[in-house]
C-alpha cells in the first residue's frame, strides 16, 4: 500500500468518526465524543504526514512534526499548522481521561457539552485541512 493510499485511508477513517461522534451528540455521550474526535484527530493529522512522505510515528500526538515540516504544506494549511498542532496537543492530553477516567474523574461526569462541541469543532477544522492536503 503507498502512502497516498494509506492516508487516504486514514482521511476516510477520520471522516466516519466524524459521523459516529452526530449519534453521540443525541446520546449527549460527551466523553465519548472527545476521544473519538482525538483518534479521529491522530488519523488525519497522520494523513497528512503520509501524503507529504512523512512516516508518522507510533504516537498520539504528532503535531510537532506538522510545525517540523510546515515548508511541505500548501499555504492554506501551512498558515494553519500551529492551530492543528495545539489542536492535537489538546486532545491527546484528554485521551486517557476521556476514555478511562480515574478514581476522582469520572468521564460520564465530567465531560460537557461545551468540551464536546469544542472537540467537534476541532475535528471539523483538522478534517478540512487534512483534505487540503490529501485530496489534492
Amino acid at each position: 500500500m503507498t502512502n497516498v493510499t494509506l492516508a487516504e485511508s486514514y482521511l476516510e477513517k477520520a471522516k466516519v468518526r466524524l459521523k459516529m461522534i452526530k449519534f453521540l451528540f443525541e446520546e449527549k455521550a460527551y466523553s465519548d465524543i472527545v476521544r473519538e474526535a482525538q483518534e479521529a484527530v491522530e488519523l488525519a493529522l497522520k494523513g497528512i504526514l503520509r501524503k507529504i512522505g512523512v512516516e508518522p510515528p507510533k504516537q498520539h500526538d504528532v503535531g510537532y512534526l506538522l510545525i517540523e515540516y510546515r515548508d511541505k504544506l500548501p499555504k492554506e494549511v501551512a498558515d494553519k499548522v500551529d492551530e492543528l498542532a495545539s489542536i492535537s496537543k489538546w486532545l491527546r492530553k484528554e485521551r486517557e481521561f476521556s476514555f478511562y477516567g480515574d478514581v476522582d474523574f469520572i468521564p460520564t461526569q465530567e465531560y460537557t457539552l461545551e468540551d464536546a462541541q469544542r472537540a467537534y469543532s476541532d475535528l471539523q477544522t483538522v478534517i478540512e485541512a487534512a483534505e487540503k492536503v490529501i485530496l489534492q
